[in-house]
């Protein structure tokens, strides 16, 4: 494993910080002891196998659900995420895989909705100019913000959503598979735009099972395993490490190709006799 101790002990105080944080669910135990630090302008990559914990966490963090144990401190101080007001009130915002876009309204009623600006009567202008501002920042290739959600690309209706997710100024933004499904282009489209995020100074977590996109944004790569924390490591780790660690075993035919295709080239005179 990478050692990145020393490069996290130069870092300011974390964002976002979980200590030995579990979520128990009857019997079965689908969170244990969970350390996690996210700092402001950093994107955490959460990766794992399917049933490694992630979107119990990512619940954990949105509110949705409550950890059994341990402690998260957020901006310095210890929270309680009782519900998804809560997080979001604190400056936690979640942009879950679903999205939760209405097809059939406009990019600025998705962006408003349920925080429509409503001083005396909706203030259409208002909204509209807010919606720009927010899409300009993030250098969003929306052709106009009164375009109907439904007639936009994967990307686009992700951009939507993350720029939702900015209105109330978060501290701290979760992607839930930014680029599950994108072409080329609009994943391309997506990675800019969270590095984009980053550059605001937000902490970023980033779920995703897609190692190229993991390794193209993420500062640090944390891995969970059935539930527990199984390494961090800086994103020029190699395949084989990562495999390792996500599927638990240290030799299995994906990790062999891993390796091989990692290991250099032997010179004539390397070559045994």
């Amino acid at each position: 494993m990478t050692d990145i101790a020393g490069a996290d002990a130069r870092r300011t105080e974390p964002v976002l910080s979980l200590r030995n944080v579990s979520k128990n669910f009857g019997a079965v135990s689908a969170l244990t002891d969970i350390e996690l630090d996210v700092h402001a302008g950093e994107v955490v990559a959460l990766v794992g196998d399917n049933g490694a914990g992630k979107s119990t966490l990512v619940k954990i963090l949105a509110g949705v659900h409550q950890p059994s144990s341990g402690t998260i401190r957020f901006m310095g101080q210890e929270v309680q995420l009782t519900d998804p007001g809560a997080a979001l009130d604190l400056g936690i915002a979640t942009v879950f895989q679903d999205l939760a876009l209405c097809e059939n309204l406009d990019v600025v009623a998705n962006i408003f909705l349920g925080r429509e600006a409503v001083p005396w009567r909706l203030d259409e202008v208002a909204m509209e100019v807010r919606a720009w501002t927010l899409l300009n920042e993030l250098s969003a290739r929306i052709p106009s913000v009164r375009e109907p959600v439904a007639s936009l690309s994967g990307g686009q209706r992700q951009t939507v959503a993350i720029a939702r997710s900015l209105l109330l100024e978060p501290k701290l933004i979760m992607l839930d598979e930014p680029t599950a499904a994108l072409g080329v282009a609009q994943t391309a489209e997506v990675l800019n735009l969270i590095e984009r995020v980053r550059d605001r100074g937000l902490g970023v977590i980033m779920i995703s099972h897609n190692m190229e996109d993991v390794r193209a944004v993420a500062d640090r790569i944390v891995v969970l395993r059935l539930g527990r924390n199984n390494g961090v490591f800086l994103p020029d780790a190699s395949n084989h490490e990562l495999v390792a660690a996500i599927t638990g075993a240290t030799e299995n035919a994906v990790s062999r190709r891993a390796s091989r295709r990692e290991a250099p080239r032997m010179t004539a005179q390397e070559e045994p006799r």
